[in-house]
């Protein structure tokens, strides 16, 4: 479904689109899981073990970034491979679903960075 007005539409088919709208937002809404995403998707070809994300991704506590794997694996956005070893490693890795999300991901960066210029060139202009 494209976001364009339209004739005849269904009470149903609107709430329809709010829900999964809904849907989108929770799973990427807050500050970490866009972040995470990107970390994971730059790093695709590398071991991403725990702590080398909480060094990684600038500003993220342990026990906030344990959180939004979590929230990201429940949702199949992200894969977690528990190692064998002494002491446990544990790594990460975006899915094939997660990496669908990509496309979106960029074009949210893309109106950012618009929206950034807007914004700059505005505050400039009133100076």
């Amino acid at each position: 479904m494209k976001v364009k007005p339209r004739k005849n539409v269904s009470p149903d088919q609107c709430n329809e689109a709010m829900l999964a709208l809904r849907d989108s937002i929770e799973i990427w809404g807050g500050k970490w899981k866009l972040m995470i995403l990107l970390y994971l998707t730059i790093r695709v070809n590398e071991k991403n073990y725990f702590m080398e994300m909480v060094r990684g991704i600038s500003g993220i506590s342990g026990k906030m970034l344990s959180k939004e794997l979590k929230d990201l694996e429940m949702n199949k956005l992200v894969r977690r491979i528990v190692h064998d070893t002494k002491p446990v490693t544990v790594e990460y890795t975006i899915t094939a679903y997660g990496k669908s999300f990509i496309p979106v991901a960029e074009q949210l960066l893309q109106w950012g960075l618009a929206h950034r210029k807007t914004i700059k060139a505005k505050l400039r202009s009133k100076v």
